[in-house]
């Protein structure tokens, strides 16, 4: 059996919670306001493992670490270790994620042409509705091909105040 260590903080925009394993990677982050969601998850992608999970604040300095970026370090996130689980079409979305840079967003079919499936749009958007780790997983930097900020599981405000934070909103955006 499997132990994740959970912990929670609060951030300008609601409280997170962090989901990390006893190596100090990130397996999820969603807001509380979705925990049913974030478990609904661990779920899916940890059944054949089976977990348990355990209160300690701060694993690995991984709060830390999301509270700095808050405060406006935004690059911590860039090094945080992670790990996930999920099919390997998604693993593959999500490395992709990791790859944009603070400031920048692409659209769905960017995305998906980056990962040698252009006509993949819809699947990398599904893919990332999936990703368990919020915010690390930068699914927040992928807008609509007409640049409509959309299918942000945490809710388009925060995906707009995600963006506004790491200095990339267009004003048409607004």
């Amino acid at each position: 059996m499997q132990t994740f260590l959970i912990d929670r903080t609060a951030t300008p925009v609601g409280e997170l919670v962090l989901i990390a394993d006893e190596q100090g990677r990130l397996r999820a982050i969603d807001w509380t306001d979705h925990e049913a969601r974030l478990m609904k998850l661990l779920n899916t992608h940890y059944r054949a493992d089976r977990f348990t999970l355990r209160e300690q604040r701060d694993p690995s300095g991984l709060t830390d670490a999301m509270q700095r970026y808050f405060a406006g370090e935004l690059s911590i996130i860039d090094r945080l270790p992670v790990m996930t689980a999920g099919t390997e079409f998604q693993r593959t979305v999500w490395h992709q994620l990791r790859q944009i840079p603070c400031g920048e967003i692409l659209t769905y079919g960017q995305l998906a042409q980056r990962i040698g499936r252009p006509t993949a749009s819809r699947a990398v958007g599904m893919a990332n509705g999936s990703n368990p780790i919020s915010i690390v997983v930068p699914c927040h930097r992928v807008i609509g091909s007409q640049g409509a900020l959309t299918g942000y599981a945490g809710g388009v405000q925060r995906k707009q105040w995600l963006l506004q934070h790491e200095g990339y909103l267009p004003k048409s955006l607004l």
